[in-house]
């Protein structure tokens, strides 16, 4: 007789991730690479062995392959147990075909059965596309301390940035009585991070009865979070207050990586306090060349430098060549930068290849936007890649 779970661990990462473009047109969100060695997916993944949760369901469906591949048997993140780790939950196969979730409310209750095996008395519904580091215990004691049937995690946002946001507005206690998706004015600053904790029974209830309802968009914070609130239900706002970053664009996945730089950076993530895991494996140590020059980045096992690289983020396997300027950017996996060559802020993903003298990006202090140059493209020697441009064909000869 297996012993039951306080809490299972509920991983949305099913999304397309459309305003990453061409870093997304192949992978899942979940699986884009972040800081040089890990995955956006490593931080939720971590933070719940961290957080002593060891079962946990990631709900996939956009372009599976990798991050089921990433994943595997759940090793890195010590999510590999005969009863509980790491399960991939793929759209249910039922009789009549597969059938896609429809929204995030409808995503967990198509899992339903998975979460009931383990008989739990809570349910931590995550996100797979911030980067943050948080105790999830923690959260959970609040939840049981305030008796609440649903814990939001908020966390204050200037109030400008506010209508981008859900929106909640709170007792003194903490207690949630009012919750705005995206408002146009906003009354308050506390936004959700997408993070609920739920007592067991309240979720089912109210998964079911909003499968029920035909005019529902199966969301959580359109739909059950509001049915919760007008039903008066317990529900209470857990205050946060560390790093976390929603990188659902180009230009946030850039400045989270940058948030890596620098002698007090943002962002740490070498805390053996508080380790995120990775799959990444260096495959060789650095060689820096005599003549290169590193300055203010981060550059991972691997890697072979012979030119200049200036505040930016190289993963591993990445060949910077002689005269090659590398300046304010995020570098993915196996990729060259060949003699002459200058990549200005600019995302390059996996095994791009920048022909000699070829220039990408410009100063990041004159561009209208970050560039972005999609996986296993080859830019053409000599070429000119111009400021904001997202690049997923192929540009040779």
């Amino acid at each position: 007789m297996f012993r039951k779970k306080e809490c299972v661990a509920m991983l949305l990462a099913g999304g397309q991730g459309s305003r990453l473009y061409a870093l997304t047109e192949k992978t899942a969100k979940p699986a884009v690479s972040f800081g040089g060695k890990y995955r956006i997916i490593d931080f939720p993944l971590s933070n719940c062995i961290n957080s002593g949760i060891d079962t946990v369901g990631v709900l996939t469906q956009y372009q599976p392959l990798v991050l089921n591949d990433y994943i595997g048997n759940g090793l890195p993140w010590d999510l590999d147990r005969t009863y509980g780790g790491v399960k991939i939950l793929p759209p249910y196969q039922g009789k009549k075909g597969a059938d896609w979730y429809s929204g995030t409310a409808n995503a967990i209750y198509q899992n339903l059965e998975f979460i009931d095996r383990y008989d739990p008395e809570y349910v931590i519904i995550l996100s797979g596309d911030h980067i943050y580091k948080m105790d999830y215990s923690k959260m959970i004691d609040f939840h049981k301390k305030m008796k609440s049937d649903c814990t939001i995690a908020v966390i204050d946002v200037p109030i400008e940035e506010a209508s981008r946001f859900g929106i909640l507005s709170v007792n003194e206690d903490g207690q949630i009585y009012k919750f705005s998706e995206k408002p146009k004015e906003p009354d308050s600053t506390k936004a959700s991070m997408g993070i609920y904790v739920f007592s067991k029974k309240k979720l089912f209830d109210y998964l079911i009865a909003d499968e029920k309802d035909e005019k529902s968009s199966n969301d959580f914070g359109k739909n059950i979070i509001p049915a919760m609130l007008a039903a008066k239900e317990r529900m209470f706002a857990y205050p946060f207050s560390g790093y976390w970053k929603d990188v659902g664009t180009i230009s946030s996945l850039w400045e989270a990586n940058m948030d890596l730089l620098g002698s007090d950076p943002a962002l740490v993530l070498n805390d053996e306090s508080w380790r995120i895991f990775s799959r990444h494996e260096p495959n060789a140590p650095q060689y820096i060349g005599a003549d290169a020059v590193i300055e203010n980045s981060s550059v991972t096992a691997g890697c072979d430098i012979y030119g200049t690289v200036k505040n930016s983020v190289l993963g591993s396997g990445v060949k910077v060549m002689k005269g090659a300027v590398v300046c304010d950017s995020v570098i993915f996996d196996n990729c060259v930068i060949e003699e002459g060559a200058q990549v200005n802020y600019t995302i390059l993903d996996s095994n791009v290849r920048i022909g000699k003298n070829a220039t990408v990006g410009v100063d990041k202090n004159t561009a209208r936007g970050v560039t972005v140059i999609g996986s296993g493209i080859a830019i053409a020697d000599n070429s000119c890649i111009a400021d904001d441009q997202m690049i997923s064909e192929v540009k040779e000869g």
